[in-house]
C-alpha cells in the first residue's frame, strides 16, 4: 500500500507554493505526523507531515520546485517496503528525488528491488543539484546538524550562505542571523570584485513577489485616495510618562503609541462603518467586528498580522499582541491564522523615521491608517506659538465606497480621541 504526500490547503487566496527543503530523502523511514518537507508560500512557511508511517518511496518535486495545492509531492510505502527503480538515463547523474546515484547493478535494467523499512546505509552523494535559479550548490546549507528556522534556511539558499558559517543569536539560526551573514559576505565580495561597478542578482522570494503583485493590483483595481491630518501627541505622551512604570509592572509590557491609535480607530470605525467594509461584486459588505491588521517588518518584506476583536481588548492586550507579532515576524514563526482576514489596517512608518507617507490599502480592505514620526513643531495654541510633539497621520481609502467627506471626518475623529485619550479610557 502507498500513501501520497500532497500539497495541503494552506490558507485563503493561496493556490501555489515552492518546495523549500526536503527533510527526508527517498528510502528513509518516516513516522505518521513527522515533518517531511518545508513549503514556502506567499505568506508563511509551512511543514508538510507524513500522512502515514512507512518508507519514503519517491520524491516527485525537488527543492526549488513550484507546486500547486493538491499536487503530489512524494509517495510513502506504508507496508515498510519501497520500490527503487532505475533507468539507463540515470547513470552518472543525481536524481531529482535525491534518492542517491545509481549502482552498477541498476545500469540498463528496470528490475524492481525491495528495501526493508529500516533506512538504507548512507550512500556516497554528490553535492546538491544545481538549482533552477542559478545552479548553486546547497549541500552545506542543508546540513541536518544546523538548527535553523525554515525562513532562515530559505534565505540562506537564496543568498548562498552556508548555514554552518552563520553565528546564531539564540537556540536556532534565524533570518536576521542569515541576513547579517549575507551582508558581510556581500561586502567582502564587493571589495574583491574586479569591476568598479559590482552587481548582485538574487531571485525574489515568493513573499516579496506577492507583495509587489498585490500592491500593484491594489492601485490598479481600487480608486485610492489619501487624506492627511496632524495630531498633537502631548496628552498621550503625558499619560505614557505617568503610567509607564506601573503599566509595565502590572502587565509585563510597555505602553506604546500604536495601542492608542488602534483603540481610537476602532471607536471611529463604529461611527463610520464603510471604512470597515469590503466590496464583493456589486455589494458592500459591512463588517460588524473589528479585526485590525498591524503592519510589522520582516526580513523579506512587510507582513500584516491581525489583532482579532480589537474592540474587546484592553491596551495591555493590544500591546502584548503587537510585540508578539513583531518577535515572530523576525524569526519567521507567524502562522497563516495570524495573517488571515482583517477589516482595517494600521501601519507605523514612524518607527523607521518617516515623517509623511501615503500607505497602500491591503485588499479586500478599503482603508488603512498611516502613523508617522513624532516631531516637535511650532503650532498656535490660544493665540500663542508653542512647541508641541506633533504627528502627521494619513488615511488611504477606496473612493469607490468611501466618500471624501466621510474619510476626512473619520480621521478627524481619530485625532480627537488621541488628543484626549481619557475618552478612550472611559469607553473601555
Amino acid at each position: 500500500m502507498t500513501a501520497n504526500i500532497v500539497v495541503p490547503e494552506v490558507g485563503e487566496s493561496i493556490v501555489d507554493a515552492r518546495v523549500a527543503r526536503w527533510l527526508k530523502k527517498a528510502g528513509d523511514a518516516v513516522a505518521a505526523g513527522e515533518p517531511l518537507v518545508e513549503l514556502e508560500t506567499d505568506k508563511v512557511d509551512v511543514e508538510v507531515a507524513a500522512p502515514k508511517s512507512g518508507v519514503l518511496q519517491s520524491i516527485a518535486h525537488a527543492d526549488g520546485a513550484d507546486v500547486k495545492i493538491g499536487d503530489v509531492l512524494g509517495v510513502i510505502e506504508t507496508d515498510g517496503k519501497v520500490e527503487v527503480r532505475s533507468q539507463k538515463s540515470e547513470v552518472g547523474t543525481a536524481t531529482k528525488s535525491e534518492a542517491g546515484t545509481a549502482t552498477k547493478s541498476e545500469v540498463g535494467t528496470s528490475k524492481k528491488s525491495e528495501v526493508k523499512s529500516q533506512p538504507p546505509p548512507p550512500v556516497q552523494r554528490r553535492p546538491a543539484e544545481a538549482s533552477r535559479e542559478g545552479g548553486k550548490a546547497e549541500a552545506t546549507t542543508r546540513r541536518a546538524d544546523v538548527s535553523a528556522t525554515p525562513s532562515a534556511r530559505r534565505l540562506a539558499r537564496e543568498q548562498d550562505v552556508p548555514l554552518a558559517t552563520v553565528t546564531s543569536s539564540g537556540p536556532r539560526v534565524t533570518r536576521a542571523d542569515v541576513a547579517r551573514a549575507a551582508e558581510g559576505k556581500d561586502a567582502g565580495a564587493a571589495k574583491s570584485a574586479e569591476s568598479s561597478r559590482p552587481e548582485t542578482r538574487q531571485r525574489m522570494s515568493r513573499r516579496r513577489a506577492t507583495i509587489a503583485r498585490r500592491l500593484v493590483e491594489a492601485q490598479r483595481v481600487a480608486a485610492l485616495l489619501t487624506t492627511f491630518n496632524e495630531v498633537d501627541m502631548s496628552a498621550v505622551m503625558a499619560v505614557r510618562e505617568r503610567q509607564k512604570e506601573a503599566f509595565k509592572a502590572k502587565h509585563g509590557v510597555g505602553l506604546g503609541i500604536a495601542s492608542f491609535f488602534i483603540k481610537a480607530a476602532v471607536s471611529a470605525l463604529a461611527e463610520f462603518p464603510r471604512l470597515n467594509a469590503e466590496i464583493a461584486g456589486d455589494e458592500i459588505v459591512l463588517k460588524h467586528y473589528y479585526d485590525i491588521g498591524v503592519a510589522v517588518g520582516a526580513a523579506d518584506g512587510l507582513v500584516v498580522p491581525v489583532i482579532r476583536d480589537a474592540d474587546r481588548l484592553s491596551f495591555a492586550d493590544i500591546e502584548h499582541r503587537i510585540r508578539d507579532f513583531a518577535a515572530r515576524a523576525g524569526n519567521g514563526t507567524l502562522t497563516l491564522d495570524d495573517l488571515r482576514g482583517g477589516t482595517f489596517s494600521v501601519t507605523n512608518g514612524g518607527i523607521y523615521g518617516s515623517l509623511m507617507s501615503t500607505p497602500i490599502v491591503n485588499p479586500p480592505q478599503v482603508a488603512i491608517l498611516g502613523l508617522h514620526a513624532i516631531k516637535e513643531r511650532p503650532i498656535g495654541v490660544n493665540g500663542e506659538v508653542v512647541l508641541r510633539p506633533m504627528m502627521y497621520t494619513a488615511l488611504t481609502y477606496d473612493h469607490r465606497i468611501v466618500d471624501g467627506a466621510e474619510a476626512v471626518r473619520f480621521l478627524v475623529r481619530v485625532k480627537e480621541l488621541v488628543e484626549d485619550p481619557s475618552v478612550l479610557l472611559i469607553e473601555m
